[in-house]
């Protein structure tokens, strides 16, 4: 099959504090239908934890465990984020698995069986649709279910920016490890939740 070149291609990209103040955060691209038809949830979890090694490196550390993943800070047995390990399942058009939050210094106390990362791939009109998705977390930033304004603009300029510079660049990267060359990128607001932008 002839794998026809595409002049750019977008990142869609929505975060938002909702309604009880957890952050959703979604980000997507959508690969050519001539590429990417057996790529899976598993490989995209393995090239985001390689991702976040070498973009956060030394600061940020993934390790896999016997209990999951955890991020931990600066080569130390300090978890900034826990995750249990990836549950796989389907989707209406694909799959995905999805990494629950289960501790670390990151989320606020009492709020440790709240939150998700879904990582999501999905066939769709255009080609293989590849998502990354964090809903229900309760950042440590914001301090409570309630935040003072202060605390939602610490957040917005700190934690929440470095989320999303972060997961672009990956989908970025990934777009070019798939195709297999560079093409511009346009980040594009999406709008699948109603909430604050952060």
């Amino acid at each position: 099959m002839n794998k026809s070149r595409v002049e750019y291609y977008e990142i869609a990209c929505q975060q938002i504090l909702e309604e009880d103040y957890s952050v959703f955060s979604i980000q997507w691209v959508v690969i050519p239908e001539s590429y990417g038809q057996d790529f899976t949830p598993g490989e995209l979890i393995r090239l985001y934890l390689a991702y976040i090694r070498f973009f956060t490196y030394p600061f940020v550390t993934p390790e896999v465990t016997p209990d999951g993943i955890e991020f931990r800070l600066l080569r130390t047995s300090h978890s900034m984020l826990k995750f249990d390990a990836p549950q796989h399942t389907g989707t209406p058009h694909g799959k995905k698995a999805t990494l629950r939050i289960s501790g670390g210094f990151l989320v606020q106390q009492g709020q440790c069986d709240r939150g998700e990362l879904d990582f999501i791939v999905e066939q769709v009109a255009d080609g293989t649709k590849l998502t990354l998705q964090l809903s229900d977390y309760c950042p440590l930033l914001l301090g409570s279910l309630k935040p003072s304004l202060w605390r939602k603009w610490l957040y917005r300029l700190t934690q929440a920016y470095i989320h999303k510079v972060v997961t672009v660049r990956f989908l970025s990267r990934v777009h070019k490890k798939i195709v297999g060359y560079n093409a511009p990128v346009k980040v594009v607001r999406a709008k699948l939740r109603s909430g604050v932008n952060t």
